[in-house]
């Protein structure tokens, strides 16, 4: 073995070295929005973890049993083995119910955490060229999380969980013309049956925990390769990266547990056991689900009659068209916009938000849109706490639906806009000073001091985006133009883009912000 150092053996082993052989530095967390992995990464090895320490104990069976445990009030009560076992991780296990609370908080954090990521790469446009493939890996990641989570958050089988049950399969049994099917298939039996938690345990230990393992393991595959390929840039090596990531894994990890210790989720023991002849008064859906009750609570009453069979659109428009509409266009979003930007740049450029300034509207009444149903599914929650009549809030609540979103795109906009506008004018005079002088001709003009590099570097733009232009509908003869009508709404989406944005030409020199990974 040749003579190497430990520290050229780590990376001779282990692949952390440049294209050129060199010892490599990685780049760590910079801003607050890079912790948003770490932090995902980390609650989702928490939930693998504690996961594993609950399988010791919990029984995945829905057969009935006589409660005879620690805990008094259910003592006597017949329920199932899922949920009894649970109870008796919650009183009688050592430290169970704060694996419990652990286990329920990491998942919580792991879907915010990616969730935030999303937006972080959604606002700086990181998902052009190769990063395309990882933008629909982290969307597919996402989807993943939040039926893992759900699938979790039903296994109990206590009250509220078993009426989340059942709201779902009132969901499937709306499937037009398979929808009875789809309930057996997925119940084995008429709703509750002696099959459901077995079935819903094995996708939610074996399933889907491979499929998000797989997921992330492509990501971080794609994301080392990119880096390996990339010039050398400024950051740690890789022993003082790993310490400073096992010191953020150290600080995350603590902060999930002694979240766990001191707030309370999900205290089954206080629901009881599932009854089909029961629903607890206030039950809402996991948080991550809320704005998928909100809209099944804002949708009018409507139903049509098609060949025979009767379509409620009531549960099919805000249950399985509204979700298929929201992750298909966020899947296709990225080709959307480079085909009407005619972005051609670098993929490891990014943007401020106020680069393009449409997006970032875009996101603000996404959010808008969303949290107005995250605040619907819970109405009555709301109307209780506020006291006001639950109807007038539903009719507010539908307006604002409509209305809010697009009032939240317009002021982000103009808001972005005028920043776009404050960026270029320091660029061109410097920072206004507040001081006033009187010329030798009697004018007022106020003082400015020039940039700072860095300061230019953050504020000048990138490339200049060509809007694209309509072509005309026909030449000087009066002879049609065949491409009039395919290059019309590519020129419309180009206008919804670049109106009212002020210059986008590169104020000094090329300036760029890259980030590799």
């Amino acid at each position: 073995m040749p003579d190497l150092t430990r520290h050229r053996l780590v990376t001779a082993v282990v692949g952390l070295a440049d294209r050129h052989g060199r010892p490599a530095r990685i780049r760590g967390p910079r801003r607050w929005t890079d912790l948003f992995v770490p932090l995902a990464v980390v609650s989702f090895l928490l939930v693998l973890v504690s996961g594993m320490l609950l399988a010791f104990w919990f029984e995945p069976s829905m057969r009935p049993v006589v409660y005879a445990g620690d805990y008094a009030p259910l003592r006597g009560v017949t329920m199932s083995e899922a949920y009894a076992s649970t109870v008796r991780i919650s009183m009688e296990v050592p430290g169970g119910l704060l694996v419990r609370q652990v286990h329920h908080w990491a998942s919580l954090v792991f879907i915010a955490a990616l969730s935030a990521h999303l937006l972080r790469v959604f606002l700086a446009g990181a998902f052009r060229g190769y990063r395309r493939l990882v933008w629909l890996i982290l969307l597919a990641l996402l989807v993943l999380s939040i039926a893992e989570a759900y699938l979790g958050h039903s296994l109990p089988d206590d009250l509220q969980s078993g009426t989340g049950l059942r709201v779902t399969e009132g969901y499937l049994l709306a499937t037009p013309v398979v929808g009875t099917w789809l309930s057996w298939l997925v119940f084995g039996d008429e709703f509750p049956g002696d099959q459901i938690i077995g079935r819903l345990n094995t996708v939610h230990v074996w399933v889907l925990p491979v499929l998000i393992v797989g997921l992330g393991a492509a990501w971080a595959l794609l994301a080392y390769r990119r880096w390996r390929a990339a010039p050398p840039a400024d950051g740690d090596p890789p022993r003082r990266y790993a310490v400073r990531m096992g010191g953020l894994a150290l600080v995350v990890s603590g902060a999930i547990v002694a979240m766990s210790a001191l707030v309370q989720v999900n205290p089954v023991w206080l629901w009881g056991p599932f009854d089909a002849s029961q629903a607890p008064a206030g039950s809402r859906p996991p948080w991550y689900l809320g704005f998928l009750d909100g809209a099944v609570r804002l949708m009018p009453p409507w139903e049509v009659d098609v060949f025979g069979y009767t379509l409620t659109l009531s549960v099919l428009i805000p249950v399985m068209v509204l979700p298929g509409v929201l992750l298909g266009t966020l899947a296709l979003y990225p080709w959307f916009e480079q085909w009407a930007t005619r972005d051609r740049r670098d993929p490891d450029v990014l943007d401020r938000p106020r680069d393009l300034p449409v997006r970032t509207a875009l996101v603000a009444a996404f959010v808008a849109f969303y949290l107005v149903l995250w605040i619907a599914g819970a109405t009555d929650v709301v109307a209780t706490l506020l006291h006001v009549p639950l109807d007038p809030l539903v009719r507010f609540l539908q307006v604002a639906v409509v209305v809010v979103p697009p009032l939240a795109f317009w002021v982000t906009k103009r808001i972005l806009l005028g920043l776009r506008l404050r960026d270029l004018d320091e660029l061109r005079h410097g920072h206004a000073t507040g001081i006033v002088v009187v010329s030798p001709e009697g004018g007022f003009s106020e003082l400015h001091r020039p940039l700072t590099a860095q300061e230019a570097q953050r504020r000048a733009p990138h490339e200049a985006l060509v809007p694209a232009g309509a072509v005309a509908a026909s030449d000087e003869h009066g002879v049609p133009n065949p491409r009039y009508r395919a290059d019309r709404p590519r020129a419309l989406a180009s206008r919804f883009y670049f109106a009212d944005l002020p210059g986008n030409r590169p104020v000094s020199g090329d300036v760029q912000v890259k980030e590799h990974g």
